[in-house]
């Protein structure tokens, strides 16, 4: 399974984690945050998410059934990763912040990133 390392922009916040479906797991959501954000998040065993360094940097988001949870480094803004709300097992690490991978050229190395419907999630129904 392979481990990646992902930094942000500034260089405070460094999390390592176990990918088991490496790059080729990109998606994005469109939930209301998501859709604003608009990272694209590769999946990562919650588990094995281990905080290198800046620990103290990072911010935490949550709202709504508070599941989800997104994290950002306090100096540069960036999003880093998130536990997912429709499987906490599982996070989504920011692409963009991974070593040599680059969202732009993505889809030629591993096919289009697919859209995750996050709008009608079933959290979300009564």
């Amino acid at each position: 399974m392979p481990q990646m390392t992902a930094t942000c922009h500034c260089g405070a916040v460094e999390i390592e984690a176990d990918f088991p479906d490496g790059l080729a797991s990109a998606t994005r959501c469109d939930c209301s945050f998501c859709r604003r954000r608009g990272a694209a998040a590769v999946t990562a065993i919650a588990a094995s998410l281990r905080v290198l360094k800046g620990a103290e940097n990072l911010s935490l988001y949550t709202w709504g059934t508070h599941t989800a949870k997104h994290y950002f480094c306090k100096t540069c803004g960036i999003y880093t990763h998130h536990q997912r709300r429709s499987d906490p097992k599982e996070c989504g690490v920011n692409l963009g912040c991974i070593a040599d991978a680059n969202p732009r050229t993505h889809p030629d190395r591993y096919g289009e990133i697919p859209w995750h419907d996050g709008v009608n999630h079933p959290s979300d129904r009564a």
